[in-house]
């Protein structure tokens, strides 16, 4: 199967590229090498991937029609795993503008590049945020999403009805994937667990928002891999499917469960709830059990080894 990817060199991306590479498929891997943290960081991901025969690593931008219409015409894939996108909800508070043209714009580039070549399947990355700010859970696929907290969560939201609108127009197969706060090796410096482990390691204060009653649904990257290439080989029409643990883990639980991972006492600084916050997140995963065999097998204090163990690889 050949398998284009977008925000291929990324975090996921590049786990997601690396397992399709693993079971035999061919991937075109497009990645602007921008936005949100040093690009460096990208350059070692995707020359992991390089090494593989089957990888084919495509320098542009999501929003460029020329390119992408050309990619898709002249080595037509099976199937776009549409990953690139502009994450972080706090920055979004700043930069809505980027926000929308990345995600919102880029997206239908991609869509409508797809209809042009007469390409029908995409799986799409959206994200746990676009439930908003809830204090009772599980989320389900069929709550109601009309009041995102962010507008990083907006643009996912519009990327899921843009998806949804091109299903119905176009009969385009597009397996819409929430994924509910993603960690594991090679994850973003500026996202929590990494920030945390690095800072506690050398034995500097932390900055935790909020009394630490707050829920995530930390979700391993592995498992979340597992959810996207199962996605990748079952065409479903139009669907929005919950990736995540199904285990909320307190912060300041998981604070300490950091702590424990990398061997000191972390010292923590508290700061109010932060603008763009939501108190819990915590994912329903009865529809990614029942059409894409998805079962999340890794608990964090698991997972946290294993990243830790990656962040001390050198």
């Amino acid at each position: 199967m050949h398998v284009f990817v977008t925000g291929a060199a990324g975090f996921i991306g590049s786990h997601t590229s690396q397992a399709l590479l693993n079971r035999g498929d061919r991937v075109s891997g497009l990645d602007a090498f921008d936005y949100g943290y040093d690009p460096q960081i990208k350059e070692e991901n995707a020359a992991v991937l390089t090494q593989h025969s089957g990888f084919r690593l495509i320098r542009g931008d999501i929003r460029d029609p020329i390119l992408i219409g050309r990619l898709f015409t002249e080595d037509p894939p099976d199937v776009v795993v549409h990953l690139a996108a502009r994450a972080g909800v706090r920055p979004s508070l700043v930069d809505p503008n980027s926000y929308v043209d990345i995600n919102v714009a880029g997206t239908v580039n991609i869509l409508q590049a797809m209809r042009a070549a007469a390409l029908n399947r995409m799986v799409f990355a959206s994200s746990s945020s676009v439930y908003g700010a809830r204090a009772a859970g599980p989320f389900g696929e069929t709550d109601l999403v009309d009041t995102p907290a962010s507008p990083y969560a907006a643009t996912k939201r519009a990327g899921e009805l843009m998806c949804a609108t091109f299903n119905h127009l176009y009969g385009i197969h597009t397996t819409c994937l929430r994924f509910f706060t993603v960690y594991g090796p090679r994850q973003r410096p500026e996202m929590a667990i990494h920030l945390f482990a690095e800072r506690i390691s050398r034995g500097e204060t932390i900055t935790m928002f909020g009394d630490g009653s707050s829920l995530r649904d930390y979700t391993y990257v592995d498992d979340i891999v597992s959810g996207v290439v199962a996605a990748v080989d079952r065409p479903l029409g139009h669907v929005i499917v919950n990736l995540g643990n199904n285990t909320p883990t307190r912060l300041d639980d998981l604070i300490a469960a950091i702590g424990r991972a990398v061997g000191r006492e972390p010292i923590i600084e508290q700061q109010p709830d932060q603008l763009g916050d939501v108190p819990m997140t915590f994912a329903n995963v009865d529809r990614a059990k029942e059409m894409l065999d998805f079962s999340p097998s890794t608990p964090i204090e698991v997972g946290l080894k294993r990243f830790v163990d990656w962040l001390n690889r050198t």
